[in-house]
């Protein structure tokens, strides 16, 4: 067996990072063209229902498109360049990439089960009055189901819809005020889309290639990220890919990672150690809880989910990012009627806080204006023991009142 090289934490954080394309250059593309480009760099970016904030699909994009604005998003789906479809969750993806969401399609039109039961009349029903009176939204069914309580009782035509839509029958559109707009699935495809179902070897291929060209490292169980019965061929796959050299082996903490050949050249590259990113909770950095606690230290949960007297740091903590670190935690709301942007709680990880101090008021500035809010207050900062810091909360609103003026 060939000996395979050791990186260091650091080196490690650098690659990841680097690898997620979250420190753009001056000199980088911009518009749709770039937001494109990194969707298609990241294989996917998540969508959020959540919007204390930019929803998490804008936030994600501003932070890898410089200049991003929303509605290069709209443009991108508009022109047939990405779809909606399922990720580890709702998603937006490559259209490029279409023919890999058939797998989950074919396993759900095959029987697989999604969230609910099919209820086939209902389904025939419905895709019927999508192909006769065009898009649709489950609006404009008049279909109620009675005396049924609870965040799930969708009624039976929205059901009919999200069924014929993960198998493949339907597709999203658009969307209207963040409500899908559903149409016949060869209405909405490009007609030069490859739509040839992927063998199981080219599927794992496509998981293990996109996934190191979105993240630069990987452990072979986060390859299939939530994915039922996959584990076995994607470790055949990665037999096949480190036989052929297209990938490498490399060791971090005692553990083996898998990178695409010529990771390493990252390390030549430079990472402004100082600079600040206010990352979105579904952020692809860091939306395998458990890689983030392995490789960056950070253990996170978000909040929202969670009864508001267990909360730590509070209902919408967005994780911060110095250079290649993870380096706090801060949870902000917007009051877009008032244009504030109140952050609640910063908590500090890290015992040397001076350093943040700065490039973090820049970064809150510059996502004040992303937001469309006028003002920034801050009510509240915490230390790496969980100690209110009344010192560093005096020094920030000091800064954030100078940047205000």
């Amino acid at each position: 067996m060939s000996h395979i090289p050791t990186l260091s934490i650091d080196q490690a954080q650098k690659i990841v990072v680097l690898q997620n394309k979250l420190h753009f250059s001056k000199a980088g593309l911009k518009g749709a063209v770039a937001a494109l480009q990194s969707i298609q760099q990241m294989g996917y970016i998540q969508i959020d229902s959540i919007s204390v904030i930019a929803r998490a699909h804008h936030h994600s994009l501003y932070n890898r498109v410089r200049g991003y604005q929303e509605s290069q998003l709209d443009e991108l789906l508009k022109n047939k360049s990405i779809f909606e479809y399922w990720s580890h969750a709702a998603a937006y993806l490559p259209m490029r990439d279409y023919k890999y969401s058939l797998v989950r399609k074919n396993a759900i039109k095959q029987g697989e089960m999604h969230w609910f039961k099919k209820d086939l009349k209902m389904m025939n029903e419905v895709l019927a009055q999508v192909r006769d009176r065009g898009p649709l939204m489950a609006k404009d069914f008049a279909h109620k189901r009675e005396n049924v309580q609870g965040w799930w009782d969708w009624k039976p035509a929205k059901v009919a819809l999200e069924q014929l839509f993960m198998q493949g029958d339907l597709m999203v559109s658009e969307r209207r005020g963040f409500q899908k707009v559903y149409d016949l699935t060869q209405r909405v495809l490009p007609n030069d889309i490859d739509q040839e179902l992927p063998t199981q070897e080219e599927y794992c291929r496509y998981l293990i290639c996109h996934y190191l060209q979105a993240q630069g490292l990987a452990k072979a169980s986060q390859f299939g990220y939530l994915l039922k019965g996959i584990k076995g061929p994607i470790k055949q796959q990665l037999d096949v890919l480190l036989e052929q050299g297209e990938i490498i082996q490399l060791q971090v903490a005692g553990e083996l990672y898998y990178a695409l050949s010529g990771a390493e050249q990252l390390l030549l590259s430079k990472l402004p150690r100082q600079k600040v990113k206010i990352l979105s909770p579904f952020d692809n950095l860091l939306i395998q809880r458990k890689r983030a606690q392995e490789l960056f230290s950070f253990n996170y949960q978000i909040e929202c989910y969670v009864p508001e007297a267990k909360r730590r740091f509070g209902y919408f903590s967005l994780p911060v990012l110095q250079g290649g670190s993870l380096v706090a935690q801060m949870d902000i709301k917007t009051h877009r009627k008032e244009g504030l942007m109140c952050i609640n709680h910063l908590h500090c990880h890290r015992k040397n806080t001076e350093q943040l101090l700065e490039p973090l008021i820049q970064a809150v500035m510059d996502f004040m204006v992303f937001n469309q809010m006028q003002v920034v207050s801050i009510s509240r900062v915490t230390d790496y023991q969980e100690h209110d810091d009344k010192a560093l909360l005096s020094k920030l609103k000091s800064l954030i009142i100078a940047s205000q003026r």
